[in-house]
């Protein structure tokens, strides 16, 4: 893909800024502030209206239902209590009708109505906020607005490997949920390295360094999977997110099923696949008539490839990263 068509597209899918409450006037500030934050509320407010929120159709099944409630009470009661009752309100009327004509008190009644309920609905979700958004500063409405968004966002296969695919990742998030990343595994340096020697596991550092990447989890548990040992034999210069991959890699069986569990705990938008669950190795052949072996040997090497290749030659593919290319959207080099 071109960088031209490339800028195209996420121009296209580019979100609106979100409205966040550290924008806002506080109670401290300056007087005349005060004005700001009742607009604002009621904005917040309306949002919940907005389509594709999935809330309205809720909203009126719930009015239909206290509808059909009254309505099954009235008739389990032979409408003795509804009609004491509706006498009761209809004597209550006429007496306020008298004071105050109904072209007046009718509004009232209705805005005192309208507000309760958008006082109450408030208070509500106040509470659900403060239990699912401890400590958060974004609105849930608009938490919701850009959940549903992302997830109707453009499917995005990106395919690559080291830091620039992370770093890649890091900004595509922003733009759509429906992101596959495609994470090659012929890495032999580092941590990734020892772990692959030692216990011969696939390398884990890419895929960990992607999972991080686009992880909407809290920061501090990102930057643990991401915490590479300083001390302690046998540790240091491992990664926390590496030795976890590798664990979870032999209790759920394979690497694919790791990445699937701690794509649940970082709370990932998209997916991480790894390109083949075959145990590749990069080779090189370079002008000087050297035949390198290994990804991190080729870069030390440093001479004129003139073929490289991989072993085994043909690393079958994963079944489902093939799924992904042949539904995505838009497909980027990484």
């Amino acid at each position: 893909m071109s960088n031209g068509l490339l800028k195209q597209a996420l121009q296209a899918i580019r979100p609106e800024p979100r409205l966040r409450r550290s924008n806002l006037p506080r109670r401290s500030a300056p007087r005349g502030a005060g004005r700001y934050r009742t607009p604002h509320r009621v904005n917040q407010w309306f949002k919940w209206l907005s389509p594709g929120l999935s809330v309205k159709r809720w909203l009126f099944i719930t009015v239909g239902g206290c509808v059909l409630l009254l309505l099954g009470i009235a008739i389990w009661s032979r409408q003795t209590p509804i009609y004491r009752l509706g006498q009761l309100i209809s004597d209550v009327l006429e007496v306020v009708t008298r004071i105050v004509p109904n072209y007046i008190s009718g509004p009232i009644v209705m805005l005192l109505g309208l507000l309760l309920v958008l006082w109450s609905q408030t208070r509500s979700l106040g509470s659900i906020t403060e239990v699912l958004m401890p400590g958060e500063e974004e609105e849930l409405v608009d938490r919701l607005m850009a959940h549903r968004r992302l997830h109707r966002g453009p499917r995005i296969v990106v395919l690559g490997g080291g830091t620039g695919l992370s770093t890649l990742l890091r900004g595509l998030k922003h733009y759509s949920a429906n992101i596959t990343a495609i994470v090659t595994v012929a890495d032999d340096g580092g941590s990734s390295g020892r772990l692959r020697r030692e216990i011969g596991v696939l390398p884990p550092g890419d895929i960990r360094n992607c999972l991080a990447a686009l992880a909407d989890e809290e920061k501090l548990l990102t930057e643990l999977f991401k915490y590479r040992f300083k001390a302690g034999d046998g540790l240091v210069g491992h990664s926390f997110g590496n030795l976890f991959l590798t664990a979870m890699s032999e209790v759920a069986g394979d690497l694919e099923q790791a990445i699937a569990a701690s794509s649940k705990v970082l709370a990932v938008r998209g997916q991480v696949l790894p390109a083949t669950l075959s145990d590749v190795c990069l080779w090189a052949d370079l002008a000087d008539g050297r035949h390198i072996k290994g990804e991190s040997n080729i870069t030390e090497a440093q001479g004129k490839i003139v073929q490289i290749g991989c072993t085994p030659a043909n690393p079958p593919a994963l079944p489902r990263a093939l799924a992904a290319i042949e539904e995505a959207d838009y497909i980027i080099m990484g």
